[in-house]
């Protein structure tokens, strides 16, 4: 009987082990060297993944907007993706409103309102799911608030 006790007791050890090693002292979050599996990572805004979703954020935002202007990305403030059955974008962005109005095409070009009464910026946090293998993309969650 004192043979499974000991080797659970072993186990449960090298598990808080494994535990403490896996946050980083005095900040309880995890360090980046030993993230666990499937934990959100910090990402880069050029990677094509992350530009993806963003794009496809910045569209179903323009969509839902009764606003007559486009808005598009001024800068990504911060960008998280994670591993699932398929990929999840985090992204922190501060959002312009355009000169171009929804009826016109080229967004990336158009340049910001530089018109005080004209002029919008927005916070936004948007979640974003794809399945790259299946070709679906949701937004997941959208949170913005004037900046």
């Amino acid at each position: 009987m004192a043979g499974p006790l000991r080797t659970l007791l072993l186990l449960l050890a090298a598990l808080t082990l494994t535990l403490a090693l896996a946050v980083s002292p005095g900040t309880g979050r995890r360090n980046s060297k030993s993230a666990m599996v499937g934990a959100p990572l910090d990402a880069d805004v050029n990677e094509e993944g992350v530009q993806q979703a963003l794009n496809f954020a910045l569209s179903e935002y323009n969509k839902a907007s009764n606003d007559a202007y486009h808005s598009r990305a001024m800068r990504v403030l911060h960008a998280q993706k994670q591993v699932v059955a398929g990929m999840n974008y985090f992204l922190d962005v501060e959002i312009g409103r355009t000169r171009c109005t929804k009826a016109q095409p080229n967004l990336e070009t158009c340049p910001f309102h530089d018109q005080p009464h004209l002029m919008r910026k927005t916070l936004c946090s948007f979640q974003i799911y794809t399945v790259p293998w299946l070709g679906k993309t949701s937004l997941v969650r959208s949170n913005c608030q004037d900046a």
